[in-house]
């Protein structure tokens, strides 16, 4: 029961920061600005890490779904858990390197990641310029 509720939780804070991203009046109306910055950041953070813990509670739970080139079921907790957030910022920010392979179920959290990764980028600009050209209209 805890694990379907730790699940839900880091779902919930995946959904609520990509909905923070689309609500309005949420990023700066200029193109470069410091506060654009470092809600990006916060925005990528969170989702790397919400995924990377997705990784490690499925494999604490009986779950394969990372195989590491080491012997990922002989290494201890720490060495686990930072493969699962290295694999998590590797499939965020591009498609990895394959030195860590998802398997199983960790394909399918692997394919919502990327996709994720891919649309953050497209909806901040979109949501930067669509502020702009609000600006320039009033």
């Amino acid at each position: 029961m805890l694990f379907f509720f730790v699940i839900f939780t880091v779902t919930l804070c995946i959904f609520m920061s990509m909905q923070s991203l689309l609500t309005p009046k949420r990023t700066k109306g200029r193109w470069v600005s410091l506060d654009n910055f470092f809600y990006l950041i916060c925005l990528y953070a969170t989702i790397l890490i919400a995924f990377g813990l997705i990784y490690i509670i499925l494999d604490l739970n009986g779950h394969v779904v990372l195989i590491d080139e080491t012997s990922y079921g002989g290494i201890n907790f720490l060495d686990r858990l930072a493969s699962g957030f290295y694999f998590s910022a590797v499939t965020l920010f591009s498609l990895g390197y394959g030195d860590v392979i998802p398997v199983g179920l960790g394909r399918m959290v692997a394919v919502v990641e990327a996709l994720i990764g891919y649309v953050i980028p497209t909806a901040f600009v979109a949501r930067v310029v669509f502020n702009i050209d609000n600006k320039n209209d009033q």
